[in-house]
């Protein structure tokens, strides 16, 4: 593979959590989320999810990495111009919490490259100001 002449800000990512009470068991310290992510390819050229790095963090400050290939099973081809979601969740055992990473992209060619995914938080209602 060589390296990517795709600029990763040209991937843009866009993420909507929900907390899921009915999931949820706060008084045994399980706090269930959903995070749905839109990623947009503004690039010239498609682009190819192949893996996924997450570091998810609670309010303790411990932190738990998880790698793995692809997102919810699937190894998405992304056209130019053109959109993919998909939605997964998180456990937490504090009522807080924060998700961020990378997404590892190739390009039609064969061209690799990471893209930053934000960090976004992860929180029951109204427990943020």
């Amino acid at each position: 593979m060589t390296e990517s002449t795709v600029d990763p800000s040209q991937v843009k990512i866009t993420v909507k959590t929900e907390y899921l009470d009915e999931q949820s068991e706060p008084e045994k310290q399980y706090f269930a989320f959903r995070y749905t992510i839109t990623i947009h390819n503004a690039s010239d050229s498609p682009i190819q999810l192949l893996a996924r790095h997450w570091i998810i963090t609670n309010a303790d400050a411990q932190q738990e990495e998880v790698h793995g290939e692809g997102v919810v099973g699937e190894k998405p081809l992304i056209g130019v111009d053109t959109s993919y979601s998909y939605s997964s969740h998180c456990v937490l055992n504090t009522p807080i919490g924060s998700m961020s990473g990378s997404y590892y992209m190739v390009t039609a060619t064969g061209e690799a490259f990471q893209v930053p995914i934000p960090t976004f938080t992860l929180a029951i209602p109204n427990v943020l100001h």
